[in-house]
């Protein structure tokens, strides 16, 4: 038996595989759906977690003039000084306090942010506990590390996705490494409660349990008031054990840029930019180009993004939660409707049948873990045309359904 569990027979060659951690991953059930529907001219798809409006022109524009400029070097590994002032200072005006450039990482994409801050805290063994149902990058990266996840899931109701912050509390222990949180979360929406946050950052505190939120839909919030969802950012003190993690992509329709940034205690800034090089080196500087620029002058585009779909999902929630058997929660934050029909257990069964019955495109909910089984979510960040076109489609097959 050799070292990496694979049995060599004399004069045999070894297989040809990956490790363990790494065969174990499971495959993307979004993918398994899309996939299949690629080259169906006919489908109208709400599957991906994009939207369907393209970057604005003002940011195009300043990567445009940076490229011209030839800004097309490595650049230091945290981030060009611009780009971790900017955000910085755009940090700080949204949680009213402030922030160093010595706490920012610039990194290639909010998933690559993921990937570095779990690098940097935890190590083969260690437990870090994931409040599901969640996008499956959260809960896979600590177990492509050998990580042991602990899930905790939230529960639905007709109001929308709950926490049990008693029994989450309980669940953290000494012996927890990191506690990861996706707030607005996807797939469900579920938006983390001010009070909550205090609760488990004063639980972490005394445990020694670090922290890491995943906030790339803070700015996509739709509760009255503040333009952005409740941060652990506007809480924590200087010493605490927290990171956040974030991207452009949703907030200022950059998701094929790959820019994201991390938001860390200023003492672990050098370990954060060793990791960004071992990882990508850096972020393209042309990009950081355009990050600035959408930084400066991208503000009043957010809070009209963020109002167009607000009205999206307004529409969407509307529609099917009036469609008899559906229960349709609205999402306090996100880009998407999590959703599901009664009598249906099998989310990527019932995702073909959709597929191929009703040429809608969407996401099984078992994409999101065991806890989204039997549910499905709905990208309505889509033009609103194309948005109607699927809800009669999911209606017509509702109705002949029901005979």
């Amino acid at each position: 038996m050799n070292p990496h569990g694979s049995t060599l027979l004399e004069g045999a060659p070894a297989r040809l595989e990956a490790r363990p951690a790494v065969r174990a991953l499971p495959t993307s059930k979004i993918r398994e759906i899309a996939n299949a529907g690629f080259g169906k001219t006919d489908l109208v798809k709400f599957w991906f977690g994009e939207s369907d409006a393209p970057t604005p022109d003002f940011i195009k524009a300043a990567a445009i003039e940076a490229l011209n400029a030839d800004a097309v070097f490595y650049s230091h590994n945290n981030g060009v000084a611009p780009l971790r002032e900017a955000l910085a200072d755009y940090l700080g005006g949204l949680h009213g306090k402030g922030f160093s450039p010595a706490q920012i990482s610039v990194t290639s994409s909010g998933v690559s942010a993921l990937m570095i801050a779990t690098q940097a805290l935890v190590s083969p063994g260690d437990e870090v506990v994931v409040i599901t149902p969640v996008w499956p990058n959260v809960t896979q990266i600590p177990a492509i590390l050998n990580a042991r996840v602990t899930r905790f899931a939230l529960s639905p109701s007709a109001e929308g996705w709950k926490l049990d912050l008693d029994r989450l509390l309980a669940s953290v222990t000494s012996k927890t490494r990191l506690l990861v949180l996706n707030s607005p979360g996807n797939p469900t929406g579920w938006t983390i409660e001010a009070d909550d946050q205090k609760a488990i950052l004063e639980h972490c505190r005394k445990l020694g349990v670090w922290i890491l939120c995943d906030d790339v839909y803070e700015r996509l919030t739709y509760r009255p008031g503040p333009s952005t969802a409740p941060s652990f950012l506007r809480i924590t003190e200087r010493e605490d054990r927290v990171i956040s993690a974030n991207s452009f992509s949703k907030a200022w329709l950059m998701t094929g840029w790959r820019l994201g940034w991390l938001v860390a205690p200023p003492e672990l800034e050098e370990d954060l930019g060793k990791l960004i090089e071992f990882n990508t080196s850096c972020s393209p500087v042309f990009v950081q180009a355009a990050g600035i620029v959408a930084l400066r002058d991208g503000e009043s585009f957010v809070a009209g993004l963020r109002d167009e779909l607000r009205a999206k999902r307004d529409f969407l929630t509307g529609r099917l939660g009036a469609l008899k058997g559906v229960v349709a929660p609205p999402p306090e934050g996100g880009m998407y409707a999590f959703f599901r029909i009664e009598g249906e257990d099998d989310s990527v069964s019932l995702a073909r049948r959709l597929m191929e019955e009703a040429r809608i495109g969407l996401a099984p909910g078992a994409a999101f873990g065991p806890e989204g089984e039997g549910w499905l979510r709905w990208c309505f960040a889509v033009s609103d045309a194309r948005l109607q076109e699927g809800v009669r489609g999911l209606e017509a097959w509702l109705s002949a359904r029901a005979g």
